[in-house]
């Protein structure tokens, strides 16, 4: 087999995407899940999960150390899409990771998004105590991946 390289300023159209590294956060009202993803933001990673009183500054690390450049967060609606106590306190979390990076974050809907983790892991075969560990940045993946299959 044998690779014929194009002429120059003959390369085939394609979509080049540029360094765009985003962090999802799934906020909960004791621990936060986070995902990244890769460089030129493509794939989703469950990266990790962290006490809800440590989020902000653990965030602004991985923002800084992975040059992060966008942030989301899950926001969390009620199934027919209203909003609770919950809503409140994620947007209290968000004007605060927006104050310490520098990143406005964008709030996309989360509903589903633990459901959905949970059966992924379910269907992994990972056992109960390893689900409910992981759960929370499953849940970020799964938000991060359907935002970035969004753009």
């Amino acid at each position: 087999m044998s690779f014929v390289r194009p002429s120059a300023g003959h390369w085939p159209a394609c979509e080049f995407h540029s360094m765009n590294r985003v962090l999802a956060i799934d906020p909960g009202s004791v621990r936060v899940g986070l995902a990244i993803s890769d460089p030129l933001g493509i794939t989703a990673n469950p990266l990790d999960v962290v006490p809800i009183g440590d989020a902000v500054d653990r965030i602004a690390e991985i923002v800084t150390d992975k040059e992060v450049t966008e942030i989301i967060m899950g926001m969390p609606l009620g199934l027919h899409g209203e909003e609770g106590d919950s809503v409140d306190k994620a947007r209290q979390l968000a004007s605060e990771v927006g104050a310490a990076t520098g990143i406005e974050v964008i709030f996309r809907d989360e509903r589903f998004t633990t459901r959905v983790a949970e059966r992924s892991m379910l269907d992994a075969g990972l056992r109960r105590r390893d689900r409910r560990r992981r759960v929370d940045k499953v849940a970020a993946s799964v938000l991060l991946r359907d935002y970035l299959d969004s753009r």
